[in-house]
């Protein structure tokens, strides 16, 4: 099934499903007001939010209404927690190349995580909001799941069965200042801002033969200002599966109902496939000519990314997002 949130009844927003085609919507208060509160109940709750999925998908449901994208807040407007990953191999390699940084060992058995902004999610078409294009505005085309309650110290054979939804997200980053947060060796916190997340969640279901082995096998396409930015295949050159970035996060806390995991920027090996994210195809640059030719992005800047089916279905909608500049309090 697919899972979205109107912007209204509060922070938290209000729970719908979504047709497969993703032009229709039902609310479902009737079963949860928040889709933070149906994961909270999911093995009770799950059967009738798919139930009436089937219903709205017959064309039997009641109260179905015309899906509008400007209308839908982020699935999930805040979360407990979300934990973003570093899961493809070439993204890590040619970053921190980029800043003179190696590879830690480590990686290859024990993936990088962070603790990144939850309070908040921007909707699909909610414009990104930075006070300067100096920060260098950045954005990172990644998956990411979302659990139900996970048990500490999980495996990941466990863990899999932990996850029930999958979505995307713009995990906006501002690379200009991630240098010197670095430098300070305590992590991200004004270089990662809110990031956005895609119009629906799905089942993993959904994906059929795609989801296999806790990987989505399918490309993940980005374009910026209309033009092909990159189309990298997610199930290819992923270090660790989302079984496995899920059973990391749990391994020493419980993870809450609604938590959210990121794969990391999807990247290949293979160039060709192009980019979901600007420092790196600067770093492709550099490699290539010895210096980065695209600049990070600027006010008025838009970026879609989109996961299509191999009908060529969209399977999450679009999030499509403009870059403007904040105002200042």
């Amino acid at each position: 099934m697919k899972l979205g949130s109107l912007k209204e009844g509060g922070r938290d927003g209000t729970l719908i499903v979504v047709s497969r085609d993703l032009r229709h919507g039902v609310r479902a208060t009737g079963i949860a007001a928040t889709l933070q509160l149906a994961l909270e109940d999911w093995s009770h709750l799950a059967p009738r939010l798919n139930a009436l999925y089937d219903s709205l998908n017959a064309g039997d449901a009641d109260g179905v209404f015309d899906l509008d994208p400007q209308a839908l807040a982020a699935p999930m407007p805040r979360a407990y927690e979300f934990v973003d990953g570093s899961a493809y191999l070439p993204h890590v390699e040619r970053v921190r190349r980029a800043r003179g940084a190696e590879v830690p060992e480590s990686f290859y058995s024990d993936p990088l995580m962070y603790q990144a902004t939850s309070a908040g999610f921007y909707g699909p078409r909610d414009a990104v909001k930075v006070v300067s294009e100096d920060y260098g505005i950045d954005l990172e085309a990644e998956i990411v799941v979302i659990t139900d309650d996970v048990p500490m110290a999980a495996t990941p054979e466990q863990a899999a069965g932990h996850i029930q939804l999958v979505g995307l997200v713009n995990d906006v980053s501002l690379r200009n200042l991630i240098p010197g947060e670095l430098a300070k060796g305590f992590g991200f916190l004004q270089s990662k801002p809110r990031s956005a997340l895609s119009p629906v969640f799905v089942t993993p279901d959904e994906l059929g033969a795609a989801w296999q082995d806790s990987k989505v096998h399918l490309p993940l396409l980005t374009h910026i200002n209309d033009k092909w930015f990159g189309a990298p295949e997610a199930g290819v050159d992923m270090q660790f599966n989302f079984a496995q970035l899920v059973a990391h996060a749990a391994k020493t806390r419980p993870l809450s109902a609604g938590t959210i995991v990121g794969s990391g920027t999807i990247a290949n090996e293979d160039t060709s496939k192009g980019a979901s994210c600007f420092a790196e195809q600067r770093v492709v640059e550099t490699l290539r000519d010895g210096k980065p030719s695209t600049p990070f992005m600027s006010f008025g800047d838009v970026v879609r990314i989109e996961m299509l089916d191999a009908a060529g279905n969209s399977i999450f909608g679009a999030i499509e997002q403009r870059i403007e500049q904040a105002a200042k309090p």
